[in-house]
């Protein structure tokens, strides 16, 4: 039960929706301001020469990764990890939406899966959503968005595989698309994970939901990003679960322009104008309301305590 007089951002952040006042119980997921991470899964990028760029990146950069490997490859690393925390440590954090981008890796005959982001992980994706699995078990009155997207060289064989891995690893927590996403509902049913998947393979599997679109200002400089998300807002919010991702996009001319630099150095001198646009926002169904908030270094933030204190506007309705 929630504390009396207790701010929702002094919430215990790996158990605050469990903690949330009987009157947010009741309302649906996509009306409340909920934390996220943008490309959840790099804190576990492969630093050896063995992976290859993956197959998104510009040619110059694959060509000189071929020629050069050791020279590239710590640059493509730090410019590539968008998370220093593992998965449990982010959603220890706050964070209940994780953004899953997930790979084949090139010339790998295995069925395994991986997650990329410049580069592909040393982790397979049954690993990470077995951790995921341990961590729900410990709160199991916890929801997490999983997004699946941005699917890179998967046939239909590896999506069926994919989908049955995800049956067999959460099993009754998985959500049917059909049913009302309220805490209070979701308690009762024991459902805990809400599984969005960008594919049209997700219209033959009832517990699979459409994808939810992510807001990608495409900007490396904080104020643009700000500008760019309040046009968006001015044309009205979508229907049921969205995104806002605050991760800000280094082009190659500001990554050579800064060579002695990382994401993570960019991220963090800017944190303190994203988090003031976020501290404005309001969550709800109304036009120019928020959902999902991403971002990058979550865990070494204060954007998940930040954006569950959004709740306490839905509090003084």
């Amino acid at each position: 039960m929630s504390e009396v007089n207790r701010s929702l951002g002094e919430l215990p952040t790996d158990s605050w929706m469990s903690h949330l006042p009987e009157a947010l119980q009741e309302v649906p997921l996509f009306h409340l301001a909920i934390p996220g991470s943008h490309n959840t899964v790099t804190y576990c990028l492969d630093k050896s020469i063995r992976s290859p760029v993956d197959l998104t990146q510009p040619d110059v950069l694959k060509k000189l990764d071929k020629y050069m490997k050791p020279v590239v490859r710590p640059f493509v690393h730090k410019w590539a990890v968008t998370q220093g925390s593992n998965i449990k440590q982010q959603l220890d954090s706050g964070v209940r939406y994780c953004d899953l981008r997930i790979a084949r890796r090139p010339r790998n005959h295995s069925k395994d899966l991986y997650f990329y982001h410049g580069v592909y992980t040393t982790v397979t994706v049954e690993t990470v959503l077995k951790e995921i699995r341990e961590w729900l078990d410990a709160h199991p009155r916890e929801v997490v968005i999983l997004s699946f997207s941005h699917f890179q060289d998967l046939d239909e064989e590896l999506h069926n595989l994919l989908v049955e891995t995800m049956k067999n690893v959460f099993v009754s927590k998985l959500c049917p698309r059909t049913e009302s996403v309220t805490l209070r509902n979701l308690w009762n049913k024991g459902y805990q994970v809400i599984v969005s998947y960008e594919h049209g393979i997700v219209s033959f599997h009832d517990h699979l939901w459409m994808h939810i679109p992510y807001w990608w200002a495409n900007k490396c400089k904080a104020e643009a990003l700000v500008e760019e998300f309040e046009r968006r807002k001015g044309r009205g919010r979508p229907d049921g679960f969205f995104v806002a991702g605050i991760n800000l996009t280094e082009d190659l001319k500001y990554i050579c322009s800064h060579p002695t630099e990382s994401l993570k150095d960019l991220v963090m001198s800017t944190y303190p104008v994203l988090l003031r646009w976020v501290e404005a926002q309001r969550p709800g169904p109304s036009g120019g309301c928020i959902n999902i908030v991403a971002g990058d270094f979550v865990a070494e933030s204060r954007l998940a305590q930040t954006v569950i204190s959004l709740n306490e506007h839905l509090l003084n309705k």
